[in-house]
């Protein structure tokens, strides 16, 4: 307690009477003031039972004639975690009611603060009267009021108010927000947590914008209620103009559903419904689509063909989908899920957009996986899906080349004690495949086949187990020399039931190929390997700061050949992709996946280097080739996809690969690679990334060449150009833009700008985006924008019709 005066003895007793009594009635009529904190406007605040009250101010006055006590100057009030300060606080015991003027601020528990300069409320808090109200809220939204009224504990008013969600400007405090909602009347409601706008404005950069008889929003601390979502508009050049209607349903604190309309011009009305539940432990969704389509000849090409995945010819098709994904926590070690989608063309979740569900390869798949210390466990069930446009007449064969995997499982575990000094690995792979149609590929893509040239997948049944044990120990020797050692076996048992067409397809593969045909139903194969790698590290320094590394390597593995190769014996599932360049050249095994074994006596010799300098550059390259140094050559001898061919590895000595890269301290970053061929040097492959961001502009660009590879299914060499650029025209404001170029086929694939802005609380984006096929050279144009106001919503596009460049 502070005193203006410096009391008597008997004033001093008296002055401890009268703050005894005024905190008896600041205590009685619940000094802890509004608490804004979980609704705006709400008056009422939870106190702590057994909290103490401490109140602090010069001078006490207590007027018995009144029956008012009276707190005046630096009057400060703390109870259950709230906090009142003011200049003046009176209380009358009559009227009960307490009021509390002069630069008035009060910061509730949960840190909401309320300013003004006049507060009149009553004991019990549900009805009262402010002046000049300011009021921020924990999120950080802003209400302002010329006056507000409370009455009966639930509905508050706050006349000739503001609201905005936009944080005021430091240097310029009086500066208009980037939007704000200025209103005759703004009514919240605290039962329905609701806020609502009478006579409203719609103020942008202060400008008025839009006027609004009457709006209603959710309460800014709402997460949610049932209502109107922010609708959402689009442009496809097959789907024609579109207007997206969410409405959400809060129905349960742990369910809910969201109802969605959307018109296009082109093709009609599409429904949408989302379930989605959560428990304690997990969660799942529901979703379904559908729309009877009213004008499926918008998919038809320049060259009159209909890339629709329906059925041709009819003018009212329905297409839909139903989709659910989930995940639970079984217990801190396993977790259970799935991802499934059912629809009736391949491309309709793509066409339409559908979130969740619109990526270009969906992967269906219900799973199991564990997770504990050096041990994992995942098994799973999975389908894949390639959403894309395709002639009519092909849809069900490309549909039904997409394999089910029943199921695949994959365990890994490195025990924890050393063994022989040196660490072990255990890897378990299993999987079955069924395929119903067979997947090959032709000399002539979409004429009648003159002979098969791959079958990428069979049609029937596959199986195989897989185990394989590594162990491998380092030394480092006086001189800095680096010595690992390493031993490694693999197990596989594979079963084949292969269809009369697949073996009818791998015949005519074998006799393309003067190969000889021996796929058989059952086989067992292994493959044992000693290996040593030898490095051996220096470090120099050239100048004052930078230090350098050059690191010169070697590998040697002797191992027999791979078995059941070169007679088209063994399908290819898991290791049809085959890159051999900077990253690989020192991979003991370089086939992608398990279903391919390198076989023979190999080494990998190389130089590695890293350099780092003072003003913050830093460099790093590898450069190398690998070389068949006994028994056959896993990568000459082909299998149904011929993997191998032309990948710079079927050759006793291997091309050469290299990659170099730079950074910079200032967002400049740059690399380059290559393969090129272990006589000429002709480049085989290359790649060039160079990227710098920065203000006010950002930059990036990207070269790709990959020379033909005939029998691995591409006929021509493929160059590719990507380039993008950002730039900030002004704070907040920028301008993006993106484009990739075909350089063989002489084809602008794609390309898109956009136009964008970003503050605190607003976020405004325009995109215009162009992709074209290089089979038919159709093009198709989407347009996209979004307008983000911050606790307001999104209104828009769902999506950006091309990638922004930070």
């Amino acid at each position: 307690m502070r005193e203006a005066f410096l009391p008597s003895d008997r004033q001093a007793r008296l002055a401890r009477l009268y703050a005894a009594s005024a905190l008896a009635c600041l205590v009685a009529c619940g000094v802890p003031l509004p608490a804004f904190a979980q609704d705006v406007g709400n008056m009422a605040t939870t106190v702590p039972s057994g909290s103490q009250m401490l109140l602090a101010a010069d001078t006490l006055e207590y007027n018995n004639d009144n029956q008012t006590v009276t707190a005046i100057g630096g009057v400060q009030i703390d109870y259950g975690g709230n906090r009142l300060v003011a200049q003046k606080v009176v209380y009358n015991r009559n009227t009960k009611r307490m009021v509390a003027s002069g630069n008035v601020e009060i910061v509730n528990s949960d840190g909401t603060k309320i300013n003004s300069q006049h507060i009149d409320i009553t004991d019990d808090f549900a009805d009262g009267f402010v002046n000049a109200l300011r009021v921020e809220t924990v999120d950080k939204a802003y209400f302002a009021a010329e006056s507000a009224e409370r009455m009966g504990g639930v509905l508050t008013t706050f006349h000739n108010g503001v609201y905005t969600a936009c944080e005021p400007c430091e240097d310029k405090p009086d500066k208009a927000p980037t939007w704000r909602v200025k209103a005759r009347k703004i009514i919240w409601n605290g039962e329905k947590k609701t806020v609502r706008f009478e006579n409203a404005n719609f103020e942008f950069f202060g400008f008025p914008l839009a006027y609004l008889p009457a709006f209603e929003i959710a309460d800014p601390t709402v997460k949610r209620k049932s209502g109107f979502l922010i609708p959402g508009i689009g442009y496809n050049s097959h789907l024609g103009y579109s207007v997206k209607v969410p409405y959400y349903f809060a129905l349960s604190p742990t369910y809910d559903l969201t109802v969605t309309g959307s018109g296009y011009t082109k093709q009609g009305f599409l429904g949408e419904a989302e379930w989605r539940q959560r428990f304690n432990n997990g969660e799942y969704t529901f979703k379904v689509a559908g729309i009877q389509q009213q004008n499926p000849d918008a998919f038809i090409d320049s060259a009159g063909r209909n890339i629709d995945s329906g059925a041709a010819g009819d003018s009212n098709k329905f297409r839909g989908m139903m989709g659910t994904q989930g995940q639970f926590a079984i217990n801190e070690r396993w977790n259970f899920g799935w991802d499934v989608l059912l629809q009736t063309d391949k491309d309709f979740s793509h066409t339409y957009n559908i979130n969740k569900y619109n990526e270009y390869v969906h992967q269906s798949s219900v799973y199991l996986t564990g997770l504990n210390d050096r041990n994992y466990f995942d098994v799973r069930a999975m389908h894949f899906e390639v959403q894309e446009n395709t002639l009519n007449d092909n849809v069900a064969a490309r549909s039904g080349q997409q394999p089910w995997v029943l199921p695949s499982l994959d365990y890994a575990y490195i025990p924890d004690a050393s063994v022989a000094g040196g660490q072990l690995s255990l890897n378990v792979n299993t999987r079955v495949i069924r395929r119903e149609d067979l997947d090959e590929t032709y000399f002539t893509p979409y004429y009648p086949p003159s002979g098969t040239q791959r079958v990428r997948g069979i049609e029937g049944e596959s199986s195989r187990l897989t185990a394989e044990a590594e162990w491998k120990r380092s030394f480092v020797t006086d001189d800095g020399l680096v010595l690992t050692p390493l031993l490694a076996l693999q197990g596989d048992v594979d079963y084949v039931r292969p269809s009369s067409a697949s073996l009818a397809a791998i015949n005519q593969m074998a006799t393309n190929l003067g190969e000889q045909d021996d796929m058989r139903s059952s086989f067992a194969r292994y493959m044992a390997t000693a290996g040593l790698e030898m490095s051996w590290p220096l470090l120099f320094s050239l100048a004052s700061g930078s230090s350098h590394v050059v690191e010169p390597m070697a590998q040697v593995f002797l191992r027999p050949n791979e078995q059941y190769v070169g007679g088209l014996s063994v399908p290819n599932e898991d290791a049809q992709s085959m890159v051999f360049d900077a990253t690989t050249l020192f991979e003991r095994d370089k086939f992608s996946g398990y279903d391919r074994i390198e076989g023979g006596s190999r080494a990998n010799v190389g130089l590695r280097y890293s350099g780092s300098y003072i003003n913050g550059w830093g460099t790093n390259a590898i450069f190398g080739q690998s070389y068949q140094i006994g028994g056959e050559n896993s990568f000459a001898a082909p299998d149904l996809v011929n993997v191998g061919a032309n990948s710079g590895l079927e050759t006793t000595k291997s091309d050469y690969v290299g990659l170099f890269g730079i950074t910079s301290p200032n967002g400049f970053a740059a690399s380059v690679s290559g393969r090129f061929d272990e006589q000429s040097f002709e480049i085989r492959r290359a790649e060039f990334k160079a990227a710098y961001s920065g203000l006010p502009v950002s930059l990036s660009a990207k070269y790709a060449f990959i020379q033909a590879q005939p029998l691995y299914g591409f006929t021509t060499d493929r160059h590719e150009v990507t380039l993008g650029a950002s730039t900030h025209l002004a704070e907040n404001w920028r301008v993006f833009g993106t484009g990739t170029y075909d350089l063989q086929e002489g084809l602008l694939v794609k390309d898109g700008v956009g136009f964008a802005y970003n503050d605190s609380c607003f976020t405004y984006l325009m995109t215009y985006a162009q992709s074209r096929d290089l089979n038919t050279r159709e093009v198709t144009q989407s347009i996209g924008f979004n307008l983000s106001f911050r606790t307001l919503g999104d209104f828009g596009s769902s999506t950006n019709a091309v990638d922004t460049i930070q």
